[in-house]
């Protein structure tokens, strides 16, 4: 696995605490969206009006900029046709020299990190981001300092292991104990995923270009998380929470300038 692209991972573009985002624009909490106490005098008696129940702030949507993706010496894949739902561009890594090593696309809800997560009451998020990896072999780093290995199932069972860990927050946990709890779970990530014949692997044949293919499968009560390969030889990573994992298949992107705007 390729132990340099530790840290160029998926978090580096998905948000840092509840309800922020990479370029600081968050959602607003109750006590913003509401100036005052949200009563109004009653004309009539003196008293108070019931307060109006207001639908929270729309997030705004993040921005993810397609060069890159377009950039990319390899295919990108995504969720096949049998998703209907929205569909945008996620996540780039690149290399020192700016070269594409790998990718995401999202399906469904944006991930948010929230502290509510896992509170019977909080919204469920359905969402799935499917990894690509480009196959590339072992070779020197940029600066010339190290040797890089090569990309494997490994690389991609890792980017969406730390990707699925990126976006969640257990409930009632505060943000100190969350970092503790992050930096214990990423090493653990790291570990599974040079271990994919471990126990806590599952196989799950799901089509790839219509083709049935083997994914190593592990689930959790914060997700799922799948890693494979194509028969070209790239290099496929998934994560996700709310969708099932065991009826998504996966289809080489046509135009990945589609998925520029959310939709």
């Amino acid at each position: 696995m390729e132990t340099t692209d530790k840290s160029q991972s998926e978090s580096s573009t998905v948000l840092d605490g509840p309800g922020t985002e990479d370029g600081g624009n968050g959602e607003a909490s109750g006590a913003e969206a509401l100036s005052g106490d949200g009563t109004a005098p009653d004309e009539a008696g003196g008293g108070a009006e019931p307060e109006e129940e207001r639908p929270a702030p729309a997030r705004p949507k993040r921005r993810v900029p397609v060069d890159g993706f377009l950039a990319a010496p390899f295919p990108w894949y995504a969720l096949d046709e049998a998703y209907t739902g929205p569909r945008r561009l996620h996540h780039i890594g690149q290399d020192a020299d700016g070269t594409v090593q790998h990718g995401s696309l999202g399906h469904g809800d944006e991930p948010v990190v929230r502290a509510d997560l896992g509170d019977a009451d909080s919204p469920r998020e359905r969402f799935a981001v499917v990894v690509t990896v480009g196959d590339s072999p072992v070779r020197r780093s940029a600066d010339g300092t190290g040797v890089l290995e090569a990309t494997s199932e490994a690389s991609a069972a890792w980017l969406a292991g730390q990707g699925l860990l990126a976006v969640t927050w257990p409930a009632q946990m505060d943000h100190t104990l969350r970092d503790d709890w992050l930096e214990q779970q990423t090493e653990t990530a790291w570990a599974l995923a040079d271990d994919l014949d471990g126990p806590a692997w599952s196989t799950l044949m799901l089509p790839v270009d219509g083709v049935s293919t083997p994914f190593h499968h592990r689930e959790s009560e914060f997700g799922w998380v799948l890693a494979g390969s194509t028969p070209g030889g790239v290099h496929l990573g998934a994560y996700g929470r709310g969708l099932s994992a065991y009826g998504l298949g996966f289809a080489v992107v046509k135009d990945v300038a589609d998925y520029a705007d959310p939709r």
